[in-house]
């Protein structure tokens, strides 16, 4: 059972606390796109990409437009450092934990990597 709520503060504290419990990160990706980045529903001309604190909540995402994506994840120190950097230089925001609804924090790949220096 999932812990999202639709409190997308806490969605994101949950997405720091889990992501340094188990060192992962998830995200859906495929062969011919890479990735999951879509639109920013918060900012204009804005990508957003997706991830998840935990395995079970990127994959009720996996169905649908993203049927043909897999979840897949990241080593929490390659993310933090290599990722945020990246997606910060290209300027595509990090959505954390999005919920059953789409609905979740986008936020600055590097406020997101200060939040893991606290």
């Amino acid at each position: 059972m999932s812990k999202l709520t639709a409190d997308l503060q806490a969605n994101l504290l949950l997405f720091i606390e889990e992501t340094q419990m188990n060192n992962l990160v998830w995200g859906l990706k495929n062969e011919a796109e890479g990735w999951l980045a879509c639109d920013s529903s918060e900012f204009e001309e804005s990508e957003v990409m997706p991830f998840w604190s935990n395995k079970a909540d990127a994959e009720q995402h996996n169905l649908e437009e993203w049927a043909d994506f897999e979840v897949s994840e990241i080593p929490l120190d390659v993310f933090v450092e290599d990722w945020l950097i990246t997606l910060s230089e290209d300027g595509v925001l990090v959505g954390v934990n999005w919920n059953a609804q789409l609905e979740g924090k986008e936020i600055e790949p590097s406020s997101l990597a200060k939040m893991y220096l606290k």
